[in-house]
Order: structure tokens, then sequence, then C-alpha cells
């Protein structure tokens, strides 16, 4: 291969130094490079401002050796990984059926009237996004919503905008 055609070659996305750094250590805790790629995405998504641009999927790939589609749907099937950004806060709806049946969407329109944003988006200062999840695993306390890792239930419009006034 000549020069200029090494040149024209682009190359790979690469994980951040530092992370790079932190799934080395991981890797001491994991049998294979495919054990390690929950961790990996993880880590990607930390360093990309918690979201996993096709760079970080693509990196995340070519660091462990892994098909870029094997990567990717992993990605797509766990909700814990975002392919789009999010906001600091992410705050879950849950529309199964009991939620459904006690007003979860009377908590969703809350919640786009109050963010100013619809389901999906970011709000422009990067504090907030909301999607609707089927199923939280908490009905008794329905409707319910998720904030981060905190479950808040028993709600209705006032207490959704209490609870997200209180967002920082």
């Amino acid at each position: 291969m000549t020069a200029a055609a090494e040149r024209a070659v682009p190359a790979l996305p690469a994980l951040p130094p530092e992370a790079k750094a932190q799934l080395d250590r991981l890797r001491k805790l994991y049998p294979t490079e495919r054990a390690l790629l929950l961790p990996a995405l993880h880590l990607a998504q930390k360093h990309w401002d918690g979201w996993l641009p096709e760079e970080a999927i693509l990196a995340v790939a070519a660091e462990l050796g892994l098909p870029p589609a094997e990567v990717y749907g992993v990605v797509t099937f766990y909700d814990l990984y975002h392919e789009r950004p999010v906001g600091r806060h992410r705050i879950r709806v849950c529309t199964n059926v009991p939620c459904m049946l006690r007003g979860s969407a009377e908590l969703m329109a809350a919640l786009a009237e109050t963010l100013g944003v619809e389901e999906g988006e970011v709000t422009p200062d990067g504090r907030c996004s909301f999607v609707h999840f089927e199923c939280l695993g908490a009905c008794e306390q329905a409707p319910m919503m998720m904030v981060d890792d905190t479950y808040h239930g028993d709600l209705d419009a006032a207490k959704v905008k209490q609870i997200v006034g209180a967002i920082e």
C-alpha cells in the first residue's frame, strides 16, 4: 500500500484513554471480551455524555474485537443504553395496564407541559428527558414514574409538576 493510500484509510473510532484504562482494569474480572460488553458500554456512555453515538458503539466493538452488529444489538435491547442524547435526569413513566387505567397519560401530558418538550426530547438546559416505559414493576403505586433511580407513586398531574420542580 502506498503512503497516500495509507493516509486515506480512516482511523477506527477509539475509546477515550480514561475509559480504555478503566476497561483494562475491568478485563481481569471477566472471562471473555463478550462478557465485558455491558460494562464497556456503560463506560463508553459515561464518556460520551450519557449516550452512545455511532462512534462510541464502533469504538467498543473495535476495543473488544466484536462485530459492530452484535454491539448494536445489545445497545438496542437494553433500556439503560441510549442511542440519542438524554437529560441529566431521566424520567420514565409506567404505561402498563394498571398505570394506564389510573392515569399514566395524564402524567405524560403533565411532563410535556412542565418540561416544555415532548417524549424523548431533552429540555434546552439539558436537565431532563422523559419516556414512557412498559413496566416499572410497582403496580401497587399506580400511576407511577421513576426519576433517575427513585420511584414516585400514586401520582397525579399536580404531584408530577411538584416533583419536576424539585429536580436540580
